[in-house]
């Protein structure tokens, strides 16, 4: 099955531009010149040097002996947790920023959830000394105080998002207002595949570095470019993108994507998009989320600050739609429980939106020679208060 977005920006039914008029000149600046800035030869060079020197690409592909003894199969982690900042954002981040400064704009924004993605745009900014404001929503902050401070040790200006739930998605509403008031000299740095077109392929572009290093790495491994499935978070969905983007065309490979189930979906206190959500529009793209008879958004929960969003990307609303890929839901309890385990059995202690993956394991039924990469997203340096106040280990 062909998984691509066609002119208009649309994966199949989801997708599209739904903007506010006074943000159609930014968006249409993005729409006509990303694609032919970011396929230049000096782009090209610039974005892959610094993936090498600055990020330390290629991650490794590593072999988990013990979880796949534990699971029956042969289980390899892609180990974006090893990237310069501790997460696969910063490959966006380093894309974005680049493409921001041959579009001229001075001054960048970002909305950030678990303060990966805004350590990343910090970092990035503070690399090209550009102005950074970073919106992040006031109980992310509570929740994620290392990472707030990393961002303010890195020049950025960290403000809360009071709102609503003061979570992800009202932070993304307060950099939206703020782009909408400042269209001519700021990019607004998305962190995830979400948003209007371009910024889903855009994102996924960037990110689908993971696969491509996927295909060589399990080369050399395995002897064959494609593993039997591929595993990943989602939340708005930018990590499951990356890792699966080099695949989506071969249905031999089985796209195993993961969300928060938080209580539990039968709770009110949920953030299982596709279990819970519908068709509509949100920040900028139809898609699938979480969202009341009359149109109003449900307020997600999750104990995991990265994947608490009431919707996912059109990329991700297309694969669900479509078959292509299959979406299973976890609790809190059986994230957190997994992150503990992996950290026992394999001497890495993963971020609490990773450790949602990892708990699916429980839910798979695999053969002994299938050959499963977990991406294995972000580290869990930034959620130890967290894990302390979980307290089960």
């Amino acid at each position: 099955m062909k998984v691509k977005v066609d002119e208009r920006g649309y994966y199949g039914s989801f997708g599209g531009a739904y903007i506010p008029e006074m943000l159609y000149p930014n968006v249409e600046e993005l729409r006509k010149n990303y694609e032919q800035i970011t396929t230049d030869l000096d782009f090209r060079k610039q974005f892959e040097s610094l993936l090498k020197d600055f990020v330390g690409r290629p991650t490794p592909l590593y072999f988990a002996e013990r979880l796949s003894h534990q699971y029956g199969a042969k289980i390899y982690l892609k180990r974006e947790d090893l990237c310069h900042t501790g997460a696969h954002k910063v490959n966006n981040t380093i894309g974005q920023i680049l493409l921001a400064q041959r579009l001229g704009k001075k001054k960048i924004i970002a909305e950030t959830g678990a303060g990966q993605h805004g350590v990343a745009t910090a970092t990035v900014c503070a690399l090209m000394g550009i102005e950074c404001i970073v919106y992040m929503g006031a109980i992310d902050m509570q929740r994620q105080k290392p990472n707030v401070e990393r961002m303010r040790i890195l020049g950025a200006e960290v403000r809360p998002a009071e709102s609503g739930s003061k979570t992800l998605k009202d932070a993304t509403n307060e950099a939206m207002r703020h782009w909408i008031n400042n269209p001519k000299d700021t990019h607004y740095i998305i962190g995830s595949v979400v948003g209007p077109h371009p910024y889903p392929e855009m994102v996924a572009r960037f990110q689908s570095v993971i696969s491509e290093e996927i295909k060589k790495q399990l080369l050399e491994h395995e002897g064959r470019e494609a593993p039997d499935y591929i595993m990943a978070c989602v939340g708005g969905g930018s990590n499951a993108a990356g890792a699966f983007y080099h695949f989506y065309d071969n249905e031999n490979v089985q796209l195993i994507a993961v969300e928060a189930a938080g209580l539990g979906n039968d709770t009110g206190e949920s953030a299982a998009t596709t279990v819970l959500g519908k068709p509509g529009v949100l920040h900028g793209s139809k898609t699938l989320l979480m969202q009341t008879e009359d149109g109003q958004v449900i307020e997600p929960y999750s104990i995991s600050a990265g994947l608490d969003y009431p919707g996912i990307g059109p990329v991700h609303a297309h694969l669900f739609e479509t078959g292509r890929a299959q979406f299973l839901s976890v609790t809190d309890e059986e994230a957190m429980k997994a992150g503990v385990e992996v950290s026992r059995l394999e001497g890495i202690i993963p971020a609490i939106e990773t450790a949602h993956a990892f708990a699916a394991l429980n839910q798979m039924n695999f053969n002994p020679e299938d050959v499963v990469v977990l991406n294995l997203s972000g580290r869990g340096d930034k959620d130890l208060e967290t894990y302390i106040k979980w307290g089960k280990y």
